[in-house]
């Protein structure tokens, strides 16, 4: 069977234990035109700087550059608080500590990790670059033979025999011992380990010798989903798919890897459905693919992560979400209703009037289910000061709220640390109950196999204390100088307005 050729780049990610694998095939486009990036207008210099040093004198860095100047020009700088860490007890180790763990420091580790496995001779080769474990790989002129598919019958998912023996090569020089050195996670999800492991050298190039049935002439990004059908698994995905496009810029490409005019095939057979796909078109402006579309073919301490911002501007941007003038000083609060049979706030009516009695706020109850779209989802978020909700993936909004914003975490479900984490990271306020004596559950959470759960029964809440938690995170709201400047923006516009 004829061979497929495709210039290829690997990028495989555990991003903060979110673990997703990206593999990202690229080939050369000429120039960046500043009226295609489409990116947020506080973006642009730093990208601009990244791929091409920017303007003279321009000296704005994400924070993964080798010269980035981070204490004065790096996009931002995490927030620590003094004694805050059990293990870390000075304020500027847990700085550093953060950057590296949960900012663009990630960026800058799998850079810097990189080594080659498949070395090239001159530039019409193939090549193959990998970090630690092959979590993250970039290469060129790669040939991926997906003939075997015409003969399977079961459905594929996180399969670690995509694969075999000779189905993945190229024309180049391979350092088989290295490459066998970082086999160490081998495993479905945790690397590419389990497809690298069978890269062969090919004794002429892919592309000149004519042996493809498809030759993939745009980036394309391979996609081992987490699941599709929750907020937040799926966020894994298109935060680690970000993240990947960050470091691919070191890679000396020849295009921007911020362009939407990339492939993205799903590193499955299943067809792709999930309430979120909308998403994708914040990378894409393509259809995707999956592993049936090349069947029987061969082809080629701290708070505030500047990574999780940019994240969140560039899908909001790319999505188009507006963000709507203020017409009055209230906070706006968005109660998140839960139509599951487990996890309900027994008397959310009760609550909500106390919400509408509280000339403080302007309040509404939304359902985030499938008869809403995702992006009016996010505007609705977007628009959010206050978002209240019991734990649940839909809480993954928290990346979308304003900085200044707050969430409420009606009830963790003793499990404390997810969502304060995520909004720790996005840099967002967090406040959940603490008062276990004023909450009352529907039953002991035993109605399933596994026994009592906190996460399988239902609550209602002692509307006051609901109400005090309420008007602690709109202390906090009304406070911040984002806040007062956003609503200034408009209401002394309008003001002033009213005097004429």
């Amino acid at each position: 069977m004829p061979y497929y050729p495709s210039n290829l780049s690997s990028f495989v990610f555990n991003v903060l234990n979110l673990s997703v694998l990206l593999l990202f095939l690229h080939t050369f486009v000429l120039d960046v035109a500043c009226k295609d990036l489409n990116l947020p207008e506080s973006h642009v210099a730093y990208h601009l700087n990244r791929i091409s040093r920017g303007a003279p004198g321009s000296r704005e860095c994400w924070g993964y550059e080798d010269d980035c100047d981070r204490d004065n020009f790096a996009f931002s700088q995490p927030e620590c608080k003094e004694g805050h860490s059990t293990y870390i007890k000075d304020i500027e180790t847990q700085k550093k500590t953060f950057f590296n763990q949960a900012d663009f420091g990630f960026v800058r580790q799998q850079i810097r990790e990189q080594s080659i496995i498949c070395e090239p001779l001159f530039r019409d080769d193939s090549s193959l670059e990998c970090s630690k474990y092959l979590r993250f790989c970039n290469g060129r002129n790669i040939m991926v033979n997906f003939t075997d598919f015409l003969h399977r019958r079961e459905p594929v998912r996180y399969h670690m025999d995509v694969l075999k023996e000779g189905e993945i090569a190229g024309y180049c020089t391979l350092h088989g011992d290295r490459l066998k050195d970082e086999l160490g996670h081998l495993s479905p999800l945790q690397s590419w380990a389990p497809e690298l492991r069978f890269f062969t050298e090919l004794p002429q190039r892919p592309i000149e010798s004519g042996m493809c049935d498809v030759i993939v002439t745009q980036p394309t990004v391979f996609l081992k989903l987490d699941a599709s059908i929750n907020m937040y698994h799926h966020f894994c995905d298109f935060f680690n798919l970000y993240a990947s496009l960050h470091v691919n810029t070191s890679n000396g490409i020849e295009y921007d890897p911020f362009g939407r005019d990339m492939r993205i095939l799903i590193w499955e057979t299943y067809k792709y459905i999930s309430p979120f796909a909308e998403t994708f078109e914040a990378f894409t402006e393509n259809p995707l693919w999956d592993l049936n579309t090349f069947r029987g073919k061969t082809i080629q301490g701290c708070e505030k992560s500047g990574l999780f911002r940019a994240f969140s501007e560039f899908i909001l941007h790319r999505l188009e979400i507006p963000l709507h003038p203020r017409k009055t000083r209230k906070i706006r609060v968005t109660f998140l209703s839960r139509g599951t049979k487990y996890r309900r706030v027994i008397n959310e009516d009760q609550l909500m009037a106390k919400l509408h009695q509280d000339d403080r706020f302007e309040a509404q109850k939304v359902t985030y289910g499938s008869q809403m779209k995702f992006r009016d989802q996010l505007e609705i978020t977007r628009n959010t000061d206050l978002f209240i909700g019991m734990h649940g993936a839909g809480l993954t909004h928290a990346l979308f709220l304003p900085n200044w914003a707050s969430i409420f975490e009606l009830y963790n479900c003793e499990d404390p640390t997810c969502y304060l984490d995520l909004a720790r990271l996005r840099g967002v306020h967090y406040v959940t109950w603490e008062n276990e004596e004023k909450l009352q559950a529907e039953d002991d959470g035993s109605s399933t196999e596994s026994g009592a759960y906190a996460k399988f029964t239902n609550y209602s809440f002692d509307p006051d204390e609901f109400m005090r938690l309420v008007n602690k995170a709109a202390d906090h709201i009304e406070q911040h100088n984002e806040f007062k400047n956003y609503l200034n923006q408009y209401l002394t516009q309008n003001e002033n307005r009213d005097e004429l």
